[in-house]
């Protein structure tokens, strides 16, 4: 079986920026999962998306080097530009099947718009772990899918150390860690970290926005905002709030395009 392969930088609107993320179109019939997992170990990216066209809408799956995951942003993204840059998709509007339930990409102006579930965190009691893990505390600790910690300023989010040792992927649940804080020039930071992940630290964690946005947009009093990522590759989001849903747009730029044989 031949499969083609693109490789893409998400969140950029250059190279060597961003998140990288593999996408792989499947054609008439799903490879076998145990397939789809070695594809995604072999990529060593921190996740490779596959997709089906099936009618109107596309089934899209997103696989870690170590399991599937059940939302992934800038592989949607990323699956998005393939999409229409590469396989002539023409309607204003991608659908798309997942784990999470219907997910949309539009295209607004020069940007990639995600339609992606809003996953308010809840204030949780901070893991002992957690705290001997970082450098420093947080004001706030969170809870959704992801732990969430808030601090004072964009400075001590860029200043964390993390002991990465301490740290279980058992503990997460395929989750990760967000830090955040509230900007100096943009509206708020993160940075993400996953551990147990083919990448400790991610660079831009579309995702884990879903949580950031409604949390940050109540802090702020704001349904606008711009996100900055403060990873070593960098990223900024475009972000909306609308109450049980968030809007996440940025660019992408292909870096690669290949074929599988499998």
């Amino acid at each position: 079986m031949k499969l083609p392969i693109y490789q893409v930088d998400a969140f950029t609107d250059h190279l060597f920026a961003g998140n990288p993320a593999a996408v792989v179109p499947i054609g008439d019939e799903w490879p076998i999962e145990d397939v789809l997992q070695k594809i995604a170990i072999e990529n060593n990216l921190s996740e490779t998306a596959f997709f089906q066209e099936q009618g109107d809408v596309f089934e899209l799956r997103w696989f870690t080097p170590e399991f599937e995951i059940d939302l992934c942003g800038h592989a949607t993204l990323a699956s998005a530009h393939v999409i229409y840059n590469h396989l002539g998709y023409q309607k204003d509007q991608i659908n798309f099947e997942t784990m999470s339930g219907p997910l949309t990409v539009k295209r607004k102006d020069h940007l990639l718009q995600l339609d992606f579930p809003s996953r308010k965190p809840e204030p949780a009691e901070m893991n002992e772990t957690l705290l001997k893990a970082f450098s420093h505390p947080p004001k706030e600790v969170l809870k959704s899918r992801d732990w969430v910690l808030v601090y004072d300023s964009e400075a001590e989010v860029r200043a964390l150390k993390v002991n990465e040792s301490l740290l279980s992927p058992a503990q997460f649940e395929k989750g990760g860690i967000i830090c955040t804080a509230k900007g100096d020039g943009v509206d708020f930071v993160s940075r993400f970290f996953f551990p147990g992940g083919a990448m400790f630290e991610d660079p831009v964690t579309g995702s884990s926005h879903c949580s950031l946005i409604p949390y940050w947009s109540e802090k702020l009093a704001k349904n606008e905002m711009i996100a900055y990522q403060l990873s070593e590759r960098k990223g900024y989001l475009n972000c909306t709030a609308l109450g049980e849903r968030v809007l996440i747009a940025g660019n992408a730029v292909t870096y690669m395009k290949g074929e599988i044989e499998v």
